[in-house]
């Protein structure tokens, strides 16, 4: 299986240069967000943004009049089942949209599950299966390979595990330190993962490790 590489910031969370920590700590996160340069034309490289996603985390937030905690547990969480979660707040209260939201691992199934059948969760559509469809679909290329490289979507990875010619595509939400949701769809498959190994790839990749050891215990038992 491949891996996602230089993806992590060039100074550790520790260090306030580290320009995730600078965005937490500035007065207004989004006019720092908006305020760093532009370093690669649009489409030519790809660089994971937590800024990013905190821009859409506010833009969220501004569309639909509720604090984006608020929203996430109407619209999401509630029809999910989902009763008890955390999400860290900034000074102001507001919700850090990039990182923070802790969850059950049961609770992380149910998405994975409700992702794998096209925004469905006994037999209710959550969420428009037009819209599944576009969030797994490629946006961006990380990882050159054709075959068996990395792509994203919108904010899930892309991937596959790849034996020979057999090909297993997956995608998956990996959240620092290891917390993922997998979902191989061919294999009818959600697979959850959480961990402490913060800011290194260790966690993901022994996450990766869990699917793919699953993945091949299962065709071995089919044959």
């Amino acid at each position: 299986m491949e891996y996602v590489r230089d993806l992590l910031p060039s100074q550790s969370y520790a260090d306030p240069r580290n320009s995730e920590i600078a965005m937490d700590a500035a007065p207004d996160r989004y006019r720092y967000i908006l305020s760093r340069p532009v370093d690669a034309p649009p489409g030519t490289r790809f660089t994971y943004s937590g800024g990013d996603v905190a821009l859409l985390g506010e833009v969220i937030a501004r569309a639909t009049g509720e604090p984006l905690a608020d929203y996430a547990r109407r619209r999401l969480f509630a029809p999910l089942g989902i009763d008890r979660f955390e999400w860290l707040k900034d000074a102001k209260g507001i919700p850090i949209a990039a990182s923070g939201l802790r969850l059950r691992p049961r609770d992380m199934a149910a998405i994975g599950q409700m992702m794998l059948e096209n925004g469905r969760w006994r037999g209710r559509q959550i969420v428009p299966a037009t819209w599944i469809r576009e969030v797994i679909a490629q946006h961006a290329q990380v990882q050159p390979n054709a075959q068996c490289g990395t792509e994203y979507g919108y904010l899930w990875w892309l991937t596959a595990i790849c034996l020979g010619q057999d090909r297993k595509p997956l995608f998956f939400a990996s959240g620092n330190g290891g917390q993922d949701i997998w979902v191989a769809p061919s294999e009818h498959l959600v697979v959850v993962t959480t961990a402490g190994m913060y800011n290194t790839f260790a966690g993901d990749s022994a996450s990766g490790e869990v699917v793919q050891t699953l993945l091949n215990a299962r065709d071995a038992a089919s044959h």
